[in-house]
C-alpha cells in the first residue's frame, strides 16, 4: 500500500532516448511500464517515492550521450552503458506526490520539495561495502538505465535504495536544479585535498567548474585562479570566489601561473572542461608533487606525455565521479547560505518540446551555462 496522489495519470508526457541523436517528446508514456515496472500505480513498494518533476537539468554528459560519446554507447573495449528506450535526466527536483508506506516514519512527506542522489547504489557490491556508493558496480544512474528512468518527464520514481534530500521551499525549483552539478563540484574540490595557502587552478567555468570554484574557496586556498575561454563565465567565477581569472585565448596561462608562483606552478589543478588541451595545459602548469583532479566527460581521446606525471613531476592524478559521500548535503547548504550565485549560473529553462535546442545550447556552450527543462510548461 502507498500514500498516493489520486491525480497520477496512467500516461504522462516526457522525453524518450531511443539512440544516438534520437531523443523524442512522447505525449503518452505509460506510467505502469516506466515508473512502476509493470505494477499498478497504487503499489509503490515500501521506501519508494513518486515525484512530480518541476525542473531537470541537461548535463554535459546528457549532451555528449545524445552526440554519441563512446562512454555511453560503447567502443571496441567498453560495452554500451545506456539502456533504451529510457527517460533521460539525473539533475532533477520535484514535489513528492506518493510514498510507499513503511512501519517507521518516511524521511519525506507528500508535498515536500526533494531531489535524490543521481546514482541508486545496490548496497551489496565491493564498492558499496567499502563505502564508495557513488562507484557502485551496477551503476544505476537515473536517466541511463531502464530501472531508474530520469527526470525529463512529468513524473519519476525514486526506488527503495535512493538517497533522498529535502530541499526547503525557500529555494526555488530554478535554484534547486543546480544541486546535482554543484554537488559534483564539491566532490571534485574535495578530491584535490586543498590545503590552506595552496594555489588552486580550476580549468573550465561551466556548471561543475563554477561549483568547484565556490567549494574550493571554502577550503581556504592562498590563491584561487579560474580559467575559461569566455570572459562572461570568468565574471561569474569571480562572484564564486576566484581571486584571479585568466582566458587561455588571450594569454599564455601556463606562463602566467608559473610567474605567479615563483616558477613552481600551482599546487592543485581541477580540470572541468572535457577538452584534451586543458589536460595537457594542466600537466605543464602544475608543480612537482602537485594534485591533478579530472572531472569531465570527454568526447575525444586525450594524448599526453605520460613522463610528466611520473619521472618528471611525481604527480598525484585523481579522478572524480558523481558527488562523493557528502556532496549533496554541502551543495544544498551552500545554496541556502547564498555562497554561490545560482541565479547567474542557471541561464535557460526550456519546455520539453525544446530538448534538442537545450542539448545544442549545452554542446555549443556559447550563451548558456546551466540549461534545464521545465516539465510543467
Amino acid at each position: 500500500m502507498a500514500t498516493v496522489d489520486k491525480t497520477i495519470p496512467d500516461h504522462f508526457r516526457g522525453i524518450l532516448c531511443r539512440g544516438i541523436k534520437n531523443y523524442t517528446v512522447e505525449e503518452e508514456i505509460a506510467a505502469r511500464d516506466t515508473l512502476f515496472e509493470g505494477r499498478p500505480k497504487e503499489e509503490l513498494l515500501p521506501g519508494e517515492v513518486l515525484i512530480r518533476v518541476t525542473r531537470c537539468g541537461i548535463c554535459a554528459g546528457d549532451a555528449k550521450c545524445w552526440s554519441g560519446a563512446p562512454m555511453f554507447w560503447g567502443d571496441e573495449i567498453r560495452k554500451p552503458y545506456v539502456e533504451t528506450p529510457v527517460i533521460p535526466g539525473h539533475e532533477f527536483v520535484g514535489e513528492v506526490i506518493a510514498i510507499g508506506n513503511k512501519e517507521e516514519k518516511s524521511q519525506v512527506q507528500v508535498g515536500d520539495q526533494v531531489t535524490a542522489e543521481q546514482i541508486v547504489a545496490c548496497g551489496k557490491c565491493l564498492y558499496c561495502r567499502k563505502g564508495l556508493r557513488w562507484l557502485c558496480a551496477p551503476h544505476d544512474i537515473f536517466g541511463f538505465h531502464r530501472c531508474v528512468h530520469g527526470g525529463m518527464g512529468q513524473y519519476m520514481r525514486f526506488p527503495q535504495n535512493s538517497i533522498i534530500y529535502n530541499i526547503p521551499k525557500r529555494v526555488s525549483p530554478s535554484e534547486a536544479v543546480y544541486v546535482e552539478p554543484l554537488s559534483c563540484g564539491v566532490h571534485g574540490a574535495h578530491r584535490g585535498r586543498i590545503e590552506l595557502g595552496d594555489t588552486v587552478v580550476v580549468s573550465g567555468c561551466g556548471p561543475i567548474g563554477l561549483g568547484m570554484v565556490a567549494a574550493a574557496k571554502l577550503a581556504g586556498p592562498g590563491r584561487l585562479i579560474a580559467l575559461d575561454c569566455m570572459d562572461s563565465r570568468l565574471d561569474i567565477a569571480r562572484e564564486c570566489g576566484a581571486d584571479i581569472v585568466l582566458n587561455p585565448l588571450k594569454s599564455n596561462v601556463v606562463k602566467d601561473i608559473q610567474e605567479l608562483t615563483d616558477g613552481y606552478g600551482c599546487d592543485v589543478y581541477l580540470e572541468a572542461t572535457g577538452n584534451p588541451k586543458s589536460v595537457e595545459q594542466g600537466l605543464y602548469m602544475i608543480r612537482k608533487n602537485g594534485r591533478f583532479v579530472e572531472f569531465s566527460v570527454f568526447k575525444d581521446k586525450t594524448s599526453v606525455d605520460w613522463t610528466i606525471i611520473g619521472d618528471t613531476k611525481e604527480l598525484d592524478i585523481m579522478g572524480a565521479h558523481c558527488s562523493g559521500d557528502n556532496g549533496y548535503k554541502v551543495a544544498i547548504d551552500m545554496i541556502l547560505r547564498r555562497q554561490i550565485p545560482v541565479e547567474r549560473i542557471v541561464t535557460h529553462e526550456l519546455s520539453l518540446d525544446n530538448i534538442i535546442q537545450g542539448i545544442q545550447y549545452v554542446n555549443e556552450g556559447k550563451d548558456s551555462i546551466k540549461v534545464a527543462v521545465d516539465p510543467t510548461k
